[in-house]
């Protein structure tokens, strides 16, 4: 059988206990050591995320107010939305201009007489020819798949199909085929001819100035309007190129009634590109003050306080919104000009009323301004972007924090094998003085019973 030992047991001292206390004795400086770095690394990396997803969201502002280019957006507003609507692109001159919707583009729709019998009514076999605007297919239709359930299926499956769709419509008198361009205007008009079968697709036909079997629902027509009194016609209801860098659509005709088109400077995108642009800088500068703060009064200290990279990229910061842009036109050659001001804080505020001055007074000064190469926007863009990308130096710092963390982990497994050494030592020491202690205690009965004789 097995013999049960139990350490300590002859000696009457608690081995276990013992060897425990000694090795948490000896493990515990370096626990310490290796928690307490590991605390500071995991406080500082997080800190650098923190400052690294703060100036990602400015920079991403920024983004829309750093070229020249973004200060040339361009709005058009319409008279009447019901009537027409209107965009516009950089391109566009501002300006005002009237605009009278005399009719609206239409696509040609042609329907058969109704067939009694359903979709499941055979029509007839041969080869249907339908031409849009000029561009014609065929469409072959076999005898026994000849239903107009299976003319419609062929018609829009025809891989050469130039641009018609077909559908059907059940009615009270019967189910009838409807043919519809695509494409709106007088150039998509729809023809319909047949060729050989048995003749019953013949009443598909339509061939204006010989046979039309089938009739116009609506007649192929392109849009009309006047702009600024001139004729305009569109094909589509989607007007472009009647003024540059302007496009009309068509919702409504209203022939007489003259309607106001205006175009002029996107002030409303610009003011909120910039507010966007002030309410993440202002995140940005108050995430890194929460990151170098310092309480007297508790000795709270920011996990970067003192720390030289921060105070970098926050002079730079500074530096950048309040010096004066040397290529700009004065007065609006600082954000103070245009109503960008620094508070006591050191957070950005806006006056609204002074902002909207600026680019009412000088739109394309403000963009110098911000957009220029040396503006505000674009200098302040490269400097956030340059601290964020993946090759910066915080990225190169964090990785080096990570690296040590590792480091870290690799000293806990080194110091958790020299504790199972150690333990294993103090076990095998206890263990034998427990023996020694048990042999003596023998000894010593031995001898009390000899001698008490």
């Amino acid at each position: 059988m097995p013999v049960i030992q139990s350490p300590g047991i002859s000696s009457g001292i608690d081995i276990n206990g013992l060897v425990q206390q000694l090795v948490a004795a000896e493990r515990g400086p370096g626990e310490q050591r290796i928690a307490r770095n590991q605390s500071r690394i995991d406080t500082q990396i997080s800190a650098l995320a923190t400052l690294r997803a703060g100036l990602s969201t400015l920079a991403s502002s920024l983004t829309n107010l750093r070229t020249v280019q973004v200060f040339q957006a361009r709005r058009a507003d319409s008279g009447d939305a019901e009537v027409f609507t209107a965009t516009a692109t950089a391109s566009a001159a501002a300006g005002s201009y009237t605009v009278e919707v005399l009719a609206r583009a239409s696509a040609q729709k042609l329907a058969s007489a109704a067939f009694s019998g359903g979709s499941s009514t055979v029509v007839g076999d041969g080869l249907l020819s339908i031409s849009v605007g000029g561009n014609a297919f065929e469409v072959e239709i076999a005898p026994g798949d000849n239903t107009l359930t299976a003319i419609r299926d062929a018609i829009n499956g025809a891989a050469d199909n130039t641009g018609v769709s077909a559908t059907l419509i059940n009615g009270v008198a019967g189910t009838q085929l409807v043919l519809t361009a695509r494409q709106s205007g007088e150039a998509n008009v729809l023809r319909v001819t047949t060729s050989g079968g048995n003749g019953g697709l013949s009443a598909l036909v339509y061939d204006p100035g010989t046979t039309t079997n089938l009739s116009q629902i609506t007649a192929a027509a392109d849009a009309q309007l006047r702009i600024d009194g001139f004729e305009v016609r569109s094909a589509s209801n989607l007007v472009e190129g009647a003024l540059d860098g302007v496009s009309l659509n068509l919702v409504a005709a209203q022939p007489g009634t003259v309607l106001s088109l205006n175009v002029a400077n996107d002030t409303k995108q610009v003011q909120d590109r910039l507010k966007k642009f002030v309410t993440d800088f202002n995140a940005s500068a108050l995430s890194i003050a929460q990151l170098r703060r310092y309480n007297p009064a508790t000795r709270e200290a920011g996990p970067l306080l003192g720390d030289a990279q921060l105070r970098s990229i926050e002079s730079g910061m500074r530096g950048d919104i309040s010096s004066r842009v040397a290529t700009a036109t004065p007065p609006y050659d600082t954000l103070a000009s245009i109503g960008i001001t620094t508070s006591a804080s050191g957070t950005l505020v806006v006056n609204d009323a002074k902002l909207t001055a600026a680019l009412t007074t000088n739109f394309d000064a403000v963009g110098q301004l911000l957009g220029s190469a040396e503006g505000v926007a674009a200098r302040l863009y490269s400097r956030v972007d340059e601290a964020v990308k993946s090759q910066s130096a915080i990225a190169g710092r964090t990785e080096s924090l990570q690296s040590r963390k590792r480091a870290l982990e690799t000293d806990r497994q080194a110091l958790d094998r020299r504790m199972v050494a150690l333990e294993a030592r103090y076990r095998a020491q206890f263990t034998a003085m427990d023996q020694l202690l048990s042999q003596l205690q023998t000894t010593g009965s031995f001898l009390t019973q000899q001698l008490s004789r």
